[in-house]
């Protein structure tokens, strides 16, 4: 198989992230692709028409693309290890959802900085973005740390993956900030080898 892949896309990183905990790395070959919305670059169009990264090439059909197909995938490739059975199932779907909201949310922010012209760019849709980040953050201080201090899951990887995320592109944020639960629970996630082998360059 092939995955189309930048370091610093955290869509990417948690495909790398369960490809490290359910050992199957070996399985894959990494294919560099690089673009934004304006500029497609490098994406893998033929794979992916969307224009984006993460997609799948596989040996036994079309490729797969949207970080939740693939990780499913490859999890049913593995032995089904990251997705428990219901009823957790529903919980961890949810936190994957949340975790992959959070990283929508913080794009859409770099990208207004990055690929927005400067007299286009508008400061209250970036709060915008942000607000959702914000209550997503409190939701899970809130809400989630019970099933964030159990079994590791699908759920734990995207939310890991979305806090590193911010820390590399919005650290002036502080999202700890208020949160001492889950910035205690993030520090333990971020130590695991699957966590450290992903990190995004300096």
């Amino acid at each position: 198989m092939r995955l189309f892949h930048s370091p610093t896309s955290p869509y990417v990183r948690k495909v790398m992230v369960l490809l490290h905990e359910t050992g199957m790395l070996d399985r894959v070959a990494l294919i560099a692709a690089t673009g934004t919305p304006v500029d497609p670059g490098s994406m893998p169009l033929a794979q992916n028409p969307l224009g984006k990264i993460p997609a799948l090439e596989r040996d036994d059909g079309p490729a797969l693309y949207d970080s939740r197909v693939i990780c499913r995938y490859l999890d049913a490739q593995a032995g089904n290890r990251m997705y428990p059975p219901a009823p957790r199932l529903w919980d961890t779907l949810t936190l994957e959802a949340t975790g992959d909201g959070i990283t929508d949310a913080a794009i859409l922010m770099v990208y207004e900085s990055r690929v927005r012209p400067e007299e286009k760019r508008f400061d209250p849709w970036v709060e915008g973005q942000w607000a959702k980040i914000d209550r997503a953050l409190d939701a899970l201080e809130s809400r989630w740390i019970s099933h964030l201090n159990g079994a590791a899951d699908i759920g734990h990887v995207s939310i890991g993956c979305a806090l590193g995320y911010l820390d590399f592109r919005h650290a002036g944020r502080d999202w700890r900030a208020g949160r001492p639960d889950l910035a205690a629970w993030e520090a333990g996630f971020a130590a695991r080898l699957s966590m450290q082998a992903t990190l995004p360059p300096a």
